[in-house]
């Protein structure tokens, strides 16, 4: 569904994406992980052209989104929901007026329609108790839920995340884990997730892909990244604690706990 073509970044002469290249699925999840400033947001806005290639090429099926321009770009990523690291709410407006922003701004609806794509987008995350509360009356767990109800009540295919449990404590932030992983499948749709939970992400994900100094390292099955020989790999799990007997007790509690 989405591929990148030996995507290179550059920075004022600084190479940030040497080479990129992977395709995700249709419907699947797939987590980037990597260390800090190896490139992770940075492809992740490539994919709506928040960002252009310096050379190759980022593909949406057989639409080249890196080279796309006017109504064709508005068309692609229309296709695209995007939860902020921040959540990025509006302050002075309620969750609910967050949340139907981009309806009001991109589409031509009564408000009725938005009233109701609102109420099942807050429903889709357990929120609609928070409908007619403020930013700074909701804790940064609800306000992550409230920005992923607006990354999805224009009914977007594709929902991109972009670090969607930092800050959060542990126990909030597998419900953000499990949250992505029932959108995932109960709207059909296709995620990207950015993020430093690596013990969360080898849970939801169907696929690992790692970043380290703007290379793709290995995109994996969890399993398959659990048990990897590469040596950046095996590096990276035993700094965050992963073994293969800790991941299969915690795919066997996650597995319990659905």
């Amino acid at each position: 569904m989405l591929r990148f073509e030996n995507v290179v970044k550059s920075f004022n002469g600084r190479e940030v994406l040497a080479g990129v290249s992977f395709t995700v699925a249709k419907g699947e999840v797939l987590a980037i992980v990597g260390p800090s400033g190896t490139g992770k947001s940075v492809t992740l806005k490539h994919m709506v052209r928040l960002l252009t290639p310096t050379s190759g090429k980022v593909f949406l099926e057989d639409v080249e989104i890196s080279a796309a321009t006017g109504r064709e770009l508005e068309s692609i990523r229309a296709r695209f929901g995007y939860l902020f690291q921040g959540g990025a709410l509006l302050g002075w407006l309620t969750v609910a007026e967050n949340v139907a922003l981009p309806l009001r701004e991109c589409l031509r609806l009564p408000e009725e329609e938005i009233a109701k794509r609102v109420n099942e987008a807050l429903k889709a995350v357990e929120l609609e108790a928070a409908a007619d509360r403020y930013p700074a009356e909701i804790s940064g767990g609800m306000a992550k839920r409230a920005g992923l109800a607006r990354a999805i009540v224009r009914a977007a295919d594709i929902i991109l995340y972009d670090e969607p449990t930092s800050g959060l404590d542990p126990v909030t932030s597998i419900t953000i884990n499990n949250l992505i992983r029932r959108i995932n499948d109960s709207r059909k749709v296709t995620s990207i997730v950015v993020t430093h939970d690596l013990q969360g992400a080898l849970l939801f994900a169907d696929r690992i892909l790692m970043l380290k100094a703007g290379h793709v390292v290995a995109c994996e099955t969890p399993e398959r990244f659990v048990l990897s020989d590469n040596p950046e790999v095996k590096e990276f799990l035993a700094a965050q604690f992963i073994t293969e007997k800790s991941f299969r007790e915690a795919r066997s509690e996650y597995e319990k706990a659905k």
